[in-house]
Formats: structure tokens, C-alpha cells, sequence
């Protein structure tokens, strides 16, 4: 057996040195490292970066912004000034230096029972109220009834979409004239249509003047304005699932139901935004009346932008005109918040 080593005795000293030995290598150093100086241009290189992208976004909108400002808020506001002006044919050559009016022209469109230009302008706000509620609703249902039957399958489907687009593309003057031959009373294809081929009515209405004359630019502005109207619809109704429609056809949802709490409240905000134009495009209207009816249509199809150009430019009230441009740009203003507020929730992401 060889010689067995033994430890030695260890005591309290032992102990003590044995631990004074193990413990740097054993226990990690909690204190902080030194933090080591950021560079001194770190901090400042994004404050430069930054204000170069503000500037260069303030340089890229500039041109846009000085283009408003001249073509729209300047205008606008010169129009606004006249409004307050006794601004007509002798006093027209001093334009902003003419005789301060304050708010007579307001108070005879508005007021003056007695003032002719009082029974024109209230005249004419109706006619284009009527106008304006026709022209949506037939557009918006039009366009919407015929882009549900544009969105099946059938053969040359694509084009009966190219030719729906026609009325469209066509400008409101030949639309104008277009339906001007076609609304006339003795050789019009809608009088030979309705009278002579098909017998609905007896006598040959004149659709040009009277009663009829509101009728005949409505139908017109509708048959143009439903082509963007269809195109737009179309586009939502194939960017919406199908599976939404086969899951609702399973749980024995008809096709009315399927359209009434599927499609229509997902083809929301495409309503709401040809709402907001439809209106603004309606009430500004003048090229399709002003060529089918000329500059003085008459009490019955009189509308505003008809009524403020001919005193304005026929009557040289200029004064008059930029008060009713005033009074339609506030009502459009008062439309334009009753939209947003309506419609919102719907044009917010989801």
C-alpha cells in the first residue's frame, strides 16, 4: 500500500485565507461601467435630418399651396368684398373702389318681398333644390342598380362595361345639344317614341319650356353622371368576399337580405363620397341648362348658377351676383358639415 496523503487540519485561519483567495474570481464587480461619450455631432444629426425632410415636404407643397391661394382664396375673398358693394354698370370701372353697401345686397335677395331679384333667387334656390335631389338620387340608383347586373357573369360582359362608360366620356356640351334635338316637339325621337310608336300619350309634350323644361335637364345630367356613378360601384362590389355572400346564402339569407345588411353597408363610404360630389356637382351645375334652355330658362327651370350668371353678365347687377355666389359657397359649406358629421364613422379606417 502506498502512503495515503491526508489533507491538513484546517482551522479558522485556514478558512479565512482560502476565502480571500476565491472570492475575486468568484463574485462578478457589481458596480456601473464607465458609460463612454456619445459622439459629440450623434445628437445633432437627427435634429438636422428632420428639419431637412420638414423643409423639403414645406418645398414640395409650396407650389400646390400658392396655386389655392391664387386660383381659389383669392378669388373667393375678392368675391366676398364686391358682395358688399354697390358694384353695377356705372360703377363697375371703380370695381373695389365702388360705394360701400353693406349688407343691402343681402337683405334684397333674402327680404325684399317686394324686390324682383328676392322671388328670382328663392325661385331659383328651389328649382335647384329639386335639381340637385333628382340628379343624386337617379345617379347614385342608377349607378348602383347597374353595376350589380354588370357584376355577374354573362357573355361580353366586358363590353357592355366599355360601352356603359360612352355617356361619360361624351362632354356636357354634346350631351347638351344631343338631348336638345332629342326633347324637340315635332321631330324629337322621345315625343316620336312616346306618341307615335308606342301610344303612351296623346299630345306631343313640349319638354323645352314650361313645366317640362326642369324634367328635360334632369334626365340628361342622370344619363351622364351614371357611368362614374357604375364604375365606382362596380369596383367596390368586386372587392367585396364572396364568402360573405355564400355563408349568408347558407344560413337562408336571400338575395334581398344578402343586399340590404352585406352589400350596402359595405358599399358605404364609396355612397358617402359620390354623395358629397354628386351635391356640390348638382348645385354648381350650368353648362347642360344654360345650352339646352339658354341664359333665361324661365320660372320653371331657372336655377341658381343660371340665375347669378344673367344678372351678373346680362343685367350687370355685379353686386347681386357675388351675394348669391356668397350665399350658395356658405350653404355648400353647411352641406359639406352635415356630411362629415353623417358619414364620419364610415370614411374612418377600420
Amino acid at each position: 500500500m502506498g502512503p495515503i496523503h491526508r489533507s491538513p487540519p484546517r482551522g479558522p485561519a485556514t478558512d479565512a485565507a482560502m476565502s480571500t483567495q476565491t472570492t475575486p474570481s468568484t463574485v462578478p464587480d457589481s458596480s456601473p461601467a464607465p458609460a463612454t461619450p456619445a459622439p459629440a455631432g450623434a445628437t445633432k444629426r437627427p435634429r438636422r435630418a428632420g428639419r431637412r425632410s420638414r423643409s423639403l415636404a414645406y418645398w414640395l407643397i409650396a407650389p400646390a399651396a400658392l396655386f389655392m391661394l391664387l386660383v381659389h382664396i383669392v378669388p373667393s375673398a375678392a368675391g366676398v368684398l364686391l358682395s358688399f358693394k354697390n358694384l353695377n354698370t356705372f360703377t363697375f370701372s371703380q370695381l373695389f373702389g365702388a360705394p360701400w353697401n353693406g349688407f343691402e345686397n343681402y337683405r334684397s335677395i333674402l327680404f325684399d318681398s317686394a324686390n324682383p331679384l328676392h322671388s328670382g333667387f328663392t325661385n331659383a334656390a328651389r328649382n335647384t333644390f329639386i335639381y340637385t335631389v333628382a340628379t343624386v338620387a337617379g345617379t347614385l340608383g342608377g349607378g348602383l342598380a347597374i353595376a350589380l347586373l354588370l357584376n355577374r357573369e354573362f357573355p361580353g360582359r366586358r363590353t357592355v362595361r366599355t360601352l356603359m362608360l360612352a355617356p361619360y366620356v361624351v362632354p356636357s356640351f354634346v350631351v347638351a345639344v344631343l338631348w336638345g334635338f332629342m326633347w324637340q316637339s315635332d321631330n324629337g325621337i322621345v315625343n316620336k317614341v312616346l306618341v307615335d310608336y308606342t301610344g303612351i300619350l296623346s299630345d306631343r309634350p313640349t319638354w323645352l319650356a314650361g313645366h317640362n323644361s326642369l324634367v328635360a335637364i334632369i334626365i340628361p345630367s342622370i344619363w351622364r353622371g351614371i357611368p362614374l356613378a357604375m364604375l365606382i360601384f362596380l369596383a367596390g362590389l368586386q372587392a367585396v368576399p364572396t364568402e360573405i355572400h355564400e355563408a349568408a346564402a347558407i344560413d337562408g339569407a336571400g338575395a334581398w337580405r344578402r343586399f340590404r345588411y352585406i352589400t350596402l353597408p359595405l358599399l358605404r363610404p364609396l355612397i358617402a363620397v359620390q354623395l358629397l360630389f354628386g351635391v356640390i356637382y348638382s348645385t354648381y351645375q350650368f353648362a347642360i341648362p344654360y345650352i339646352m334652355l339658354g341664359s333665361n330658362p324661365g320660372p320653371d327651370a331657372d336655377l341658381v348658377m343660371t340665375l347669378i350668371v344673367r344678372q351678373s353678365f346680362t343685367n350687370n347687377l355685379f353686386g347681386f351676383g357675388a351675394a348669391a355666389s356668397t350665399l350658395l359657397m356658405i350653404i355648400m359649406f353647411v352641406w359639406v358639415a352635415i356630411w362629415y358629421r353623417a358619414f364620419r364613422r364610415d370614411l374612418e379606417p377600420a
